[in-house]
């Protein structure tokens, strides 16, 4: 197919001529590197295996607060000091954390990362986390736990979420409960530092200004002091069982005036990485702009929703895809089942050439404008690393351009059954 040839060769282009490079030190740390030489900043990105999935019973959103824990500092760096120094070099720093990691990163100048990158390898390695600064961020995630509750598709998205995973830890929520975060001291967090923040769990990404073994010898400098090991109490859980009915759940919000409808499937996780990017392509069919299927059905010609989108989030065990859409009330039965007849479409009905290459060419051309700066690139590769393999990024483009309409059917038929899926409804409280 000349389109997805022409398509693919400009992909490639695009993400940057150089292989990224995954060099294994001999301590266990990985570092991941692409020069950008047309760049003037470098982006640090540190990534570590120690999300949610990793909490043990009764230490729910202790990863998240640890993220926050590691901005206080360590014995030679002091609280705020390392945004200090970042930001007085005219750089940016941040982190975040979901299911599958925590990371770290900043942005600067390459001519500053030398003296910057260390104070990010002292605190992320040797926490401190002082009990007065413990109790005191506590308030701070807290609030923002219960800020949350006003966010109602936050609200939502957790309902489904839970609903779908009811052994494994997607269903929880990445802030965890107020709960566990009143009970859980310093020294269990303490415990689960020094158990995951250690090299054979970290991944450093350096993307930017920075030849290979330039950002090897700065990584072995910075990140080189490791803390004593410890061991939290074992982590398990079942595996997912499949859904064999329906699981349906109503929440009611007041001063919400229209509904919502949220409906959510389990797909594969990062070890089928055609079926996950397949999945993305059939969130494009359905929902990816005005003549998409949903869209141009429910929206554009009968009008019984506001709005509707699809949103595919691929993650180490498992996948989530979902189905949103803001509507009136009266229509949610109505617009319910047209999604369910579409879903059964997509199984049985072969998908038009014509309409397979158009949503090929739409997404490739997202992965594309996803991949212009070294900050994007850095995310991309951090992510893939910490799921599995950072050079599993750059086989996207050829994975999406190679998938044909039987194949689409295939993955719908085995992961989108119209019959048993999640379902959250969200009405106004009136």
């Amino acid at each position: 197919m000349v389109l997805s040839t022409r398509s693919l060769s400009t992909s490639q282009k695009l993400i940057n001529n150089c292989q990224v490079n995954v060099i294994r030190l001999p301590s266990g740390l990985r570092v991941v590197h692409q020069q950008v030489s047309t760049s003037s900043v470098v982006v640090a990105d540190v990534w570590v295996d120690a999300g949610v999935t990793k909490e043990p019973r009764g230490w729910s959103g202790m990863a998240h607060f640890l993220e926050h824990m590691i901005f206080k500092g360590s014995v030679n760096v002091l609280p705020g000091e390392f945004d200090y120094v970042v930001e007085n070099k005219g750089g940016c720093a941040n982190a975040a954390t979901s299911y599958d990691y925590a990371h770290f990163f900043l942005v600067t100048a390459s001519q500053y990362l030398q003296e910057t990158l260390p104070y990010l390898g002292e605190i992320l390695l040797q926490a401190q986390i002082p009990d007065e600064e413990f109790y005191l961020e506590r308030d701070v995630v807290l609030e923002e736990l219960r800020a949350s509750n006003d966010d109602y598709d936050w609200l939502a998205l957790q309902c489904l979420s839970s609903l779908i995973y009811e052994c494994h830890p997607y269903g929880c929520s990445v802030l965890g409960d107020e709960g566990s975060l009143l009970e859980n001291t310093p020294n269990q967090m303490r415990c689960f530092h020094k158990t995951h923040y250690q090299p054979e769990r970290m991944s450093v990404v350096l993307v930017g200004d920075i030849g290979e073994q330039e950002a090897i010898a700065l990584v072995e400098d910075s990140f080189s002091s490791f803390g004593v090991r410890s061991e939290c109490p074992p982590v398990s859980f079942e595996c997912e069982p499949p859904m064999i009915n329906v699981r349906r759940k109503q929440l009611f919000f007041p001063r919400l005036e229209q509904s919502r409808l949220i409906m959510g499937w389990s797909g594969p996780g990062i070890d089928n990485l055609e079926g996950a990017i397949a999945l993305d392509l059939i969130s494009m069919i359905l929902t990816g702009g005005r003549t998409s299927r949903l869209v141009k059905n429910l929206r554009e010609e009968k009008q019984l929703v506001l709005d509707i989108s699809c949103d595919f989030s691929l993650q180490k065990d498992s996948s989530l895809f979902t189905i949103s859409a803001y509507l009136y009330p009266q229509y949610l039965n109505e617009v319910e089942n047209i999604i369910r007849q579409e879903i059964y479409n997509l199984q049985t009905l072969p998908i038009r050439p014509k309409e397979l290459e158009n949503y090929q060419r739409n997404l490739l051309h997202d992965y594309i404008f996803s991949t212009e700066t070294p900050e994007q690139l850095a995310g991309l590769y951090g992510y893939y690393q910490v799921l599995k393999d950072a050079k599993l990024a750059l086989q996207y483009p050829a994975i999406l351009m190679s998938l044909g309409a039987e194949q689409l059917k295939c993955y719908a038929s085995q992961y989108l059954c119209p019959e048993y899926y999640a379902v959250c409804e969200v009405h106004g409280d009136h």
